[in-house]
């Protein structure tokens, strides 16, 4: 089993090793996020939509 000691020495140093994103980055990301996110979700309404008329034609044409 290896020291438990060492094990976190060595978390310790590769977690210095990372690059965290600026305040700026971190915002840009989460702004285009949720804007694809409100794309997609526009569009998979308008798929619905869609889908549910063609369903509700195909259904009452034999009435």
């Amino acid at each position: 089993m290896a020291d438990p000691l060492q094990f976190i020495q060595e978390v310790r140093q590769e977690a210095g090793k990372v690059t965290w994103p600026t305040r700026r980055e971190t915002l840009i990301t989460t702004g285009l996020v949720i804007t694809m996110v409100i794309l997609a979700s526009l569009f998979f309404l308008a798929v619905d939509e869609i889908l549910q008329l063609v369903v509700r034609f195909v259904l009452n044409v034999g009435h």
